[in-house]
């Protein structure tokens, strides 16, 4: 009797070790189906469409820095300093319709009058002499400044030849509906004004699209969309006749 109860209790206790593992199997098994049914953040993250393709925060886009918090209003003294004077420069010169040189020359004679009046003076009042600095441009700052606009301009050049070549139809047509819009711009205002309307537009359109981000991606996509489906009926319909360039047929050979 004692070892068919020793037998007994041994089978009870195989059959709750067995059934535990079969539990664990089932239940890992059904984590990891649910798992793989359900999309990792970083896939739903992926999918989600943002304005140019852009996979980097605003701040970055911009450069980072002092000129990205300047512009995203990160401090907004400093911002609104900024701006402010941006607005009195404008105001001077295309309002008050002051001349540059002329600006230029009355500060300088304002300057050189009060310093010389004071460097004289104080002879008089036995005081110290003002103390001018000795300004001058490091040769390293220079050389660098003249490299990356050598750099800049080089690049420039290359991708106005890339677009001449007739490589790319849809960069070609963009850079050329840019340069028209840029065009009837130019004729309505001048070149103060367009750079005057340039700045503030930096000072507030990132900023916006900041906070309404998700909003305005949103509407970019269904933009997007509407373009691509009107440029595949133009392409289709017009571009597709017209003879290709001579690299684009070289570079297919």
């Amino acid at each position: 009797m004692a070892e068919k109860n020793e037998e007994s209790v041994g089978e009870s206790l195989m059959e709750k070790i067995t059934e535990k593992f079969h539990h664990e199997d089932s239940s890992s098994s059904s984590d990891s189906d649910n798992e793989k049914s359900l999309p990792s953040s970083s896939s739903v993250q992926s999918k989600i469409y943002r304005l140019f393709g852009r996979e980097k925060p605003v701040h970055t886009v911009l450069g980072g820095g002092k000129p990205a918090d300047i512009f995203l209003w990160r401090n907004k003294k400093i911002s609104a300093g900024v701006l402010g004077g941006a607005t009195a420069i404008w105001v001077l010169f295309e309002l008050m319709e002051y001349h540059l040189l002329s600006l230029v020359c009355h500060c300088l004679i304002l300057s050189l009058a009060i310093l010389f009046l004071w460097s004289n003076a104080t002879t008089f009042i036995n005081k110290s002499p003002p103390h001018i600095p000795e300004v001058s441009i490091p040769e390293d700052v220079a050389v660098s400044v003249a490299l990356s606009l050598r750099y800049d301009i080089n690049r420039a050049f290359a991708v106005l030849r890339d677009i001449a070549s007739g490589r790319d139809l849809k960069k070609f047509l963009l850079v050329i509906a840019g340069l028209w819009v840029l065009s009837i711009i130019g004729s309505c205002c001048n070149f103060l004004t367009l750079f005057y309307i340039v700045f503030v537009t930096l000072h507030t359109v990132p900023v916006l699209y900041e906070k309404y981000e998700d909003k305005v991606d949103s509407f970019g996509e269904k933009a997007m969309a509407e373009i691509k489906k009107h440029y595949a009926t133009v392409h289709a319909k017009c571009l597709s006749k017209i003879p290709k360039g001579a690299l684009k047929e070289k570079k297919q050979l």
